[in-house]
């Protein structure tokens, strides 16, 4: 596809609702500040209001804040409650990477808490609201997971921070593969898509331990492209004539840098068994549903 979506090549967004989560900084920002030069209405969901609202004050346009923590089920279900009217477009885009073993408020290890079971429940809590699509932002990093459903929160194994980031992003993809699915059983026009910003300066790295911080500084500097470039596969997701399904990220040499194209995922993540169960797995975690009804 190659296709940019630099300044006004993300067309007339005006009449439009994006919801955003972690839309305070990193990539979220960036994507909330694009959208809002095109004329959307952007609702930065952030677990911080106090720093939502100060970067609503750097966004033109129509822009709100309203507080969401993904990592409380509890949290989830009130904006979820709050919500009134039709929204287009909800971007997954927080996330957390590579924390030591922590759990969320419902004792969800926390980065398959926050990045797969809260996007989860909050996706099919809006589904009735929504219009458009849902775009999740992944990683290229699903393709070093493996998912294992009898473990989904490292009870019985070693807890190591990178592979459980994997784990969340491989569920991400997992996630948008089984809601796809459903969406299309269900009758529904609305579309699944993921997205992920290639090596790109998102704010993720910040829990790296000390070597792998140091190649980050080094390495990592020299093909890393700016976070204005990383958001334009979320951007592109989130505004082009795609297929439900489709996942996007850069086109340069192994995904790393470039422009936002159409690119292929893991074999895991292609499965649409694994998704099946991964959904049936989250269902009992969180105790939320698909959120349309579907035709008997």
């Amino acid at each position: 596809m190659g296709t940019s979506t630099d300044g006004a090549a993300l067309g007339d967004q005006s009449g439009r609702t994006v919801i955003v989560t972690g839309g305070a900084g990193g990539l979220g920002l960036v994507t909330a500040r694009e959208l809002a030069l095109a004329g959307a209405r952007v609702v930065l969901a952030v677990r911080n209001v106090g720093a939502g609202e100060r970067a609503a004050a750097s966004l033109a346009g129509p822009v709100e804040v309203r507080e969401l923590d993904l990592a409380s089920l509890a949290s989830i279900h009130r904006f979820a409650d709050g919500w009134a009217g039709p929204a287009q477009v909800l971007i997954n885009n927080a996330g957390v990477a590579n924390t030591p073993l922590r759990r969320t408020e419902d004792g969800f290890e926390l980065q398959f808490g926050t990045n797969h079971l809260g996007h989860f429940a909050l996706t099919n809590l809006l589904l009735p609201h929504l219009t458009d699509r849902v775009v999740t932002v992944a990683s290229t990093a699903h393709r070093a997971a493996e998912l294992d459903l009898d473990d989904l929160g490292w009870t019985r194994r070693r807890y190591r921070p990178m592979p459980a980031y994997a784990q969340s992003k491989l569920a991400n993809l997992l996630f948008t593969l089984e809601l796809q699915r459903r969406l299309t059983a269900a009758g529904s026009p609305v579309r699944a898509l993921a997205a992920h910003p290639g090596v790109a300066a998102s704010g993720l790295n910040r829990n790296l331990g000390p070597a792998m911080a140091v190649l980050d500084r080094t390495v990592g500097r020299l093909i890393r492209q700016s976070t204005a470039a990383g958001a334009q596969p979320t951007l592109a997701a989130a505004t082009l004539d795609l297929p439900g399904g489709g996942y996007l990220g850069p086109d340069g040499a192994r995904e790393q840098r470039g422009r936002p194209t159409l690119v292929g995922r893991s074999r895991l993540a292609s499965d649409p068994d694994l998704a099946g169960r991964l959904w049936a797995a989250s269902e009992q975690l969180t105790k939320v549903g698909f959120g349309l009804p579907v035709p008997a």
